[in-house]
């Protein structure tokens, strides 16, 4: 299997069933990969690491497509990007679920092993099947603010203390990622 890695504003994307990252494309002279490099980057299940980890002022902008029958999508920002290696269960900052059975957009963290209870989305239900949209997920001092489409939907209250060990986006499930920033 070929190993392949791009950086796209601060985030370093690689495959998940990937190990390693390929040198060659971290060069700094290198512009941009070629549009089929990033698609093959960017397949569902992803993780990347976040440059610098999180901190207040810094955003994570996720667009893609919804495929044409979802069940669910996940993204999350998780703590200890190797942990999960050595058997142990990593941190998540904040887990969003779009759920299209209920049509509700839930919110979450995962701290020391166990699950917060998910809170529940606001009445209005952005994702359509078969369209893009744009994810913002914006870090301040006290919180997470979510933007879909450019509507804020929530704020989400820190769990994670620690911005810098925020340092992995994970995305799962019904889904195209088209562009991660």
């Amino acid at each position: 299997m070929a190993v392949q890695a791009a950086e796209n504003d601060g985030i370093v994307l690689k495959n998940v069933e990937d190990d390693h990252l390929n040198d060659s494309l971290r060069n700094p002279g290198l512009i941009s990969p070629d549009k089929e490099e990033i698609s093959r980057l960017l397949t569902v299940p992803f993780s990347g690491r976040i440059r610098g980890g999180m901190r207040p002022g810094k955003k994570i902008i996720v667009m893609g497509i919804v495929e044409l029958e979802p069940e669910s999508f996940h993204v999350s920002l998780t703590c200890g990007r190797d942990s999960e290696k050595d058997g142990t269960l990593h941190d998540v900052a904040l887990k969003l679920t779009a759920r299209f059975n209920d049509r509700q957009f839930m919110r979450s963290a995962r701290i020391a092993g166990k699950w917060t209870v998910e809170e529940a989305s606001t009445d209005y239900f952005p994702f359509i099947p078969d369209q893009p949209f744009r994810i913002e997920i914006h870090c301040e001092h006290q919180r997470f603010r979510i933007f879909v489409d450019g509507h804020q939907l929530f704020d989400f209250y820190h769990k994670v203390k620690s911005f810098t060990s925020i340092d992995t986006v994970q995305i799962h499930g019904d889904l195209q990622i088209t562009k991660l920033g």
